[in-house]
């Protein structure tokens, strides 16, 4: 069910307010350019900037726009677990399909910590859980052998992989088994992902690029990595680009370039530097999708 080009779906922002009407428009046009699923309020969804109604709202309009034609993982992470069991309730009350839940930032548990973390939260709601590890971000890094422990629980049923080490798919096979799910969340390595045994990519290029990454995506669940090879060097600049400053501030730049949302960014983080938005314009350019 979870598998394929997923993008971690920006939050569309004018005036400084969710932008709800740009945010539904956007998840048609991702199902229409064949985006297999949606992750709303990730990083890139700004969650850390967000109240918690907003939230809450960017999950429910998410769900309802998508209306079960692709399924929806909604973001529930939280460095404090009542928290993240309060947000993976919610989701689970409006219809998601299943919650990604983050490795607990800034408080630096143990993984016996971790493991205490998420069994909290499996054990609070009924909802598929699947693993975010991002050790740049949260400093914490989920070692193959506790994420083994933690797959033994019925509904963690995968992870999103942000450690951009190619290895880690193939230990987290032998800890986790064959069976579970295995999501890139580092776009530039998400082609050899699937090539150690990953099934897709929880995406921040895909917020401008749906149609290429569904194709990539298809392409290596077909066994045919030559041609997602070709997609990938098509976007190989562009994704570096988008990565040159924080990512879903490069993302809605290029998103605002084809015209599918503002570049608004909320503070702490602000628009791109000129440099940097030469380096996207060009990586558009390159993908073909800019003339």
């Amino acid at each position: 069910m979870f598998k394929g080009s997923m993008p971690a779906l920006v939050t569309p922002f004018q005036g400084g307010e969710l932008d709800l009407e740009t945010l539904k428009k956007l998840v048609e046009w991702h199902i229409g350019e064949g985006t297999n699923g949606f992750v709303p309020v990730g990083t890139t969804g700004e969650s850390p900037t967000l109240t918690h109604r907003e939230h809450e709202t960017v999950v429910e309009e998410v769900v309802k726009a998508a209306a079960g034609r692709v399924p929806v993982i909604a973001g529930a992470g939280s460095n404090n677990t009542v928290e993240a069991i309060r947000l993976a309730r919610h989701a689970e009350a409006v219809g998601a399909d299943a919650i990604l839940v983050v490795t607990p930032y800034y408080n630096k548990p143990t993984q016996r910590g971790l493991i205490a973390h998420f069994t909290a939260v499996h054990d609070a709601c009924d909802l598929p859980i699947i693993i975010y590890n991002i050790p740049p971000r949260s400093v914490i890094d989920m070692t193959p052998e506790t994420m083994g422990e933690l797959a033994k629980l019925p509904r963690i049923v995968g992870v999103k992989d942000a450690t951009a080490d190619l290895s880690r798919v193939s230990a987290q096979r032998i800890t986790c088994g064959k069976d579970f799910i295995q999501l890139s969340g580092e776009d530039p390595t998400a082609h050899g992902f699937n090539a150690q045994g990953g099934v897709g990519c929880i995406s921040v290029t895909a917020n401008v690029a749906p149609k290429m990454l569904s194709q990539m995506q298809a392409h290596c669940a077909a066994g045919d990595y030559a041609a997602a090879l070709e997609i990938q060097d098509r976007l190989m600049p562009l994704h570096r680009a988008i990565f040159t400053e924080p990512g879903l501030v490069g993302v809605k730049y290029a998103m605002s370039r084809l015209d599918l949302c503002s570049d608004e960014v909320r503070l702490p983080l602000t628009g791109l530097s000129d440099a940097t938005k030469a380096l996207v314009d060009n990586g558009l350019r390159h993908a073909g999708l800019l003339n």
